[in-house]
């Protein structure tokens, strides 16, 4: 489906309550798979959430997780210890285009039992699941955070636990430590020193509780554009959030410092306040959080500033090559941008040119990342329900806080 979004303004005041984290979620799911006696509240309406919920419960000897590629990691996990069972994990097209050999070659040095079933390195995967006995492994530190938490998320099935070293510099830290907090909040011991990890063995003796899913800060990422692309004054309420947030793309409350936008916490919500007008050039390293990249990057170019944005070498994996995306799409708008293999620089630019035709790439992020252009130029998003990979409702929900939106 296309949308055209036609040029608006936001209410001067508004609320929206986001669906639970999906990043919080998947994991969530994984660990009552593990774990059954918790429960869950707020779990994330996302296709990716929902695709794992499925392929937890399914019994078929084929899982299909379209693309979902959180899924995809953390489930290549959880059925290679899932004993007597054999599964074929399998996705989209795209899905077959990416990489999964780092976490495959983890798995069979811990003892897992996985063949590739086309192209070495890239799903599908045979999975045949068995008990594994190897409790040592190494990981290059600057891979997707993903692999790293797949492992973890299993690592307490594991006989003796885990003890996982990550050789170099560390990215994506907040994820890392997301699942550990995760995995401490259900009774798993962790620890977590220099480059080493270490997940003890479960005694079995989780206590029933329910946990509260936090809402996505990757979807409140494009409010905090929108209020940032808004006058002065203009207020967005958002729930559920909580300042001391496991979620690493809650650097965008300094982040959007940057644009003039104010936040402030009430008891499950914050409310993002527009305060400021002058913007400056920005510089960001986005290694800890390279999923709020496209965001930052159209909010600049609405505002006409330059930008660059480092530490984004993972982009390069995702749905699509988000990098070489945003550079097209934005240039189609009448900017200009220069893309390394893990950097994108925007020069400034005083002009939009309109009911321009996005291309989204199968990627929820880019039709979102896009949609703050209407406040200052009408913009066509194409394939727009693409949304529903990780908030479903979004152009309603848009429509509730001013944006005109038709068909």
């Amino acid at each position: 489906m296309q949308l055209t979004l036609h040029k608006s303004e936001v209410l001067k005041t508004s609320s929206v309550k986001i669906t639970g984290s999906k990043s919080e979620s998947n994991r969530l799911l994984l660990l009552k798979a593990l774990y059954p006696v918790f429960n869950l509240e707020n779990v994330s309406n996302s296709d990716d959430s929902n695709l794992m919920t499925k392929a937890l419960v399914s019994d078929e000897s084929i899982v299909d997780i379209h693309h979902a590629g959180t899924a995809m990691r953390f489930l290549t996990a959880f059925f290679s210890i899932q004993e007597g069972r054999t599964v074929t994990l399998t996705g989209s097209k795209r899905m077959k285009e990416r990489p999964i050999k780092i976490l495959v070659e983890a798995l069979k040095e811990l003892g897992a039992d996985i063949a590739y079933v086309e192209n070495e390195g890239f799903p599908p995967l045979k999975i045949k699941g068995k008990k594994l006995t190897n409790n040592k492994v190494s990981l290059a530190a600057n891979v997707s955070s993903q692999y790293i938490s797949a492992l973890l998320l299993i690592a307490s099935r594991l006989e003796k636990g885990l003890e996982l070293t990550l050789d170099g510099e560390i990215t994506s830290v907040p994820y890392i430590k997301m699942t550990l907090s995760l995995l401490e909040e259900i009774g798993i011991e962790t620890s977590f020193e220099g480059n080493v990890i270490s997940v003890k063995p479960s005694t079995n003796n989780q206590e029933a509780q329910t946990l509260v899913v936090e809402s996505d800060w990757s979807s409140a990422s494009y409010y905090f554009s929108i209020v940032a692309l808004s006058h002065i004054g203009t207020e967005v309420t958002l729930s559920s959030y909580k300042n001391e947030s496991l979620q690493g793309d809650s650097v965008l409350v300094e982040i959007y410092k940057h644009f003039g936008v104010e936040t402030v916490f009430g008891e499950h919500t914050m409310t993002l306040k527009k305060v400021r007008l002058n913007v400056a050039p920005l510089e960001l390293d986005l290694k800890n959080a390279p999923d709020i990249a496209q965001t930052i990057a159209v909010t600049c170019f609405v505002m006409g500033i330059s930008c660059d944005l480092t530490g984004l070498h993972t982009l390069k994996i995702k749905e699509t090559d988000r990098l070489v995306a945003l550079k097209t799409e934005i240039e189609k708008l009448g900017g200009v941008v220069e893309i390394t293999d893990k950097s994108l620089h925007l020069k400034p630019s005083d002009s939009i040119n309109e009911m321009v035709p996005i291309a989204t790439y199968n990627d929820h992020r880019m039709a979102m990342a896009f949609a703050p252009v209407a406040l200052k130029a009408p913009v066509v998003i194409e394939d727009a329900m693409v949304v529903s990979k990780s908030y479903p409702t979004f152009w309603e929900d848009l429509k509730t806080i001013g944006f005109k939106i038709s068909e």
